[in-house]
C-alpha cells in the first residue's frame, strides 16, 4: 500500500515506526507546525517529523487543511491510503475524497463510546473496567465513521490514563498492521444510539472535591494523568495528587478534605464516603515525591483540611 500519515504525537509515533516496518509505501507524513516552547521560545518539532527526517520521508506541516494548496500536493502522491493518528485536526471532505482506497483512522476507544478528544483519559474517569482500539473508515462527521476493526482491552485496577494509553499505542499499532495487511476493509456502521462522548479535558476538571466519593477521586487521579493532574490547595498553593488508594474506612467525625491520619504509607483524607490513602504528591513549583515525605516536610497532622 503507498500511504501517507497524518499524526502529531508520541501515540501517533509509535504506529509510524510499526508502518515503516511493515514494509508499505510511506509517501509523506503530515504533522502540525513546529511550535516555540520553553523560556526561549525556541521551535520545537513534532516526533512525527522526527522520524520523517531520520528515514527521508517528505514531511507536510499545513497550518490549515483548508487551503487548496495542500489539497493539490497531497493529490500529487498518488496515495491509496491516508492513515490518521492523534493528529489533532478534522479532515475536510475534499481531504478524505483523495486516497484511492479510504482513509483510515485509529481511535483510542470501543467507537460509537467515546468520541472525542480525551477517550482514554474519560475512560478511567468514568472508572470503566473495559476499552479498547477502533479502527474506522473516516468520515466528515467526529468519529462517526464506519468501523473496520476493533480490538478490546482490560483496565487495569490502578492503572492511570497515561499507563493505559501507552500500552493502547501498542495495540493499536499491531492491529492496524493487520488491517493493511489483509488489505480488505470491509465495515460495520456505529450504532447511533450508542453514541457517547470525550469532550477535551480541561486544567479546571483537576480541581478535587472532597465531597465526592473516595472512589470518584481515585478515578479523578488516575484519568487525568498525565494532565491537567489531580490537585487539592494547601496554604494557598497547589498540591498534585498523583497516587491515592481508598481505604474501608469510615470518616467518622472527620470532614470532606480533613487529614483522617498518617502512616508510613503516606497520609489519609476523608471524602464524602470514606478515607483516601494519599501516596505520592507534588508540590506546588516542586518535585514529585513519596507522600510520607510531604507529611514530615509540611507537618501534616490528622484535622488539618485541604481545600474543598
Amino acid at each position: 500500500m503507498r500511504i501517507i500519515f497524518f499524526g502529531s504525537d508520541d501515540f501517533a509515533a509509535l504506529h509510524l515506526e510499526h508502518l515503516l516496518s511493515s514494509g508499505h509505501e510511506l509517501l509523506a507524513c503530515v504533522t502540525g507546525p513546529d511550535k516555540p516552547q520553553g523560556r526561549g521560545m525556541k521551535l520545537s518539532i513534532s516526533l512525527i517529523k522526527e522520524i520523517a527526517i531520520k528515514h527521508h520521508i517528505p514531511c507536510l506541516q499545513p497550518p490549515s487543511l483548508k487551503d487548496s494548496s495542500v489539497v493539490d500536493a497531497l493529490k500529487l502522491y498518488g496515495a491509496d491510503i491516508f492513515v490518521v493518528v492523534a493528529y489533532g485536526r478534522l479532515l475536510t471532505q475534499e481531504i478524505l475524497d483523495i486516497p484511492k482506497i479510504l482513509c483510515m483512522n485509529v481511535h483510542g476507544s470501543l467507537l460509537p463510546k467515546y468520541r472525542g478528544a480525551a477517550p482514554v483519559n474519560w475512560a478511567v474517569l468514568n472508572g470503566d473496567k473495559e476499552t479498547g482500539v477502533t479502527i474506522q473508515k473516516m468520515a466528515l462527521a467526529l468519529d462517526a465513521g464506519d468501523i473496520i476493526a476493533q480490538e478490546k482491552m482490560i483496565i487495569g485496577d490502578d492503572e492511570n490514563a497515561a499507563q493505559l494509553r501507552q500500552r493502547m499505542a501498542l495495540v493499536g499499532a499491531k492491529l492496524l498492521i493487520k488491517v493493511l495487511e489483509k488489505g480488505q476493509f470491509a465495515t460495520s456502521p456505529q450504532d447511533s444510539t450508542q453514541v457517547t462522548y470525550a469532550p477535551k479535558l480541561t486544567k479546571e476538571m483537576g480541581r478535587i472535591d472532597w465531597k465526592k466519593s473516595a472512589q470518584s477521586i481515585v478515578n479523578q487521579v488516575l484519568g487525568l494523568q498525565p494532565w491537567p493532574g489531580a490537585y487539592t490547595l494547601y496554604n494557598g498553593k497547589t498540591l498534585k495528587i498523583s497516587q491515592a488508594q481508598m481505604t474501608t474506612e469510615d470518616i467518622g467525625k472527620y470532614s470532606p478534605g480533613q487529614v483522617m491520619g498518617v502512616n508510613k504509607n503516606g497520609f489519609t483524607v476523608a471524602c464524602s464516603d470514606k478515607g483516601l490513602l494519599i501516596k505520592e504528591v507534588q508540590p506546588e513549583a516542586g518535585k514529585l515525591m513519596p507522600a510520607v515525605s510531604f507529611v514530615a516536610g509540611y507537618k501534616i497532622a490528622p484535622g488539618i483540611s485541604f481545600n474543598i
